[in-house]
């Protein structure tokens, strides 16, 4: 059958069921014009990519290369660290607010998430909370593993980025990328199929 291709994957997200109350800014100043879709299996947003480098510091991602780095993220791996942005595709979502609480729709740390950019199609974790207001952002591995520019500076890329996390998915231990794969693969299968 061969890996989901970008194609299926936004065909079925191309309509908006809202399941957030407001919508979202895609950075501060932005205007507030992105909601959170929901179908029965999955939420989604299209957005841009913010470069988020939090977590253990590596050469890439440290207080020297991001002037907002922090060296912690909402979710820790198996050993109880924070998650290392740099090896890592995470995704992060909005904090719990009255617009939209990610909690609600059985997503939390480790929920599986497929990402879209052009005909790329890569998967990874929810690994990090990010402000209330703001959605678009996810690991510097993440970004390389999109072709997207990953300097957490200048890095990133303005829109069309499709995040589509399924609802009751969860990748344990968090940082094995090849079992993020496999389930992503498999989740992303039966959401183009409509199973």
């Amino acid at each position: 059958e061969g890996p989901v291709r970008a194609a299926d994957l936004l065909a079925g997200v191309r309509d908006c069921d809202p399941v957030s109350r407001g919508r979202y800014r895609s950075d501060a100043g932005a205007p507030a014009d992105i909601p959170v879709c929901g179908t029965r299996d999955a939420v989604y947003w299209k957005a841009d990519l913010d470069v988020d480098c939090d977590g253990r510091p590596g050469d890439k991602c440290n207080a020297r290369t991001d002037p907002h780095f922090s060296p912690a993220t909402a979710v820790t791996d198996s050993d109880g660290r924070p998650l290392d942005a740099e090896r890592l595709p995470y995704v992060v979502v909005p904090g719990p607010s009255d617009t939209w609480d990610h909690r609600e729709d059985d997503v939390r740390g480790g929920s599986l998430a497929a990402l879209v950019h052009g005909d790329r199609v890569r998967y990874a974790v929810v690994g990090d909370v990010g402000p209330s207001d703001l959605i678009g952002e996810a690991s510097y591995a993440a970004a390389r593993a999109l072709d997207i520019p990953a300097d957490p500076e200048g890095g990133g890329v303005a829109s069309d980025v499709t995040y589509i996390v399924f609802k009751g998915s969860e990748v344990e231990p968090i940082e094995d990328t090849a079992a993020a794969e496999k389930a992503g693969e498999r989740l992303a299968r039966r959401f183009v199929d409509g199973r």
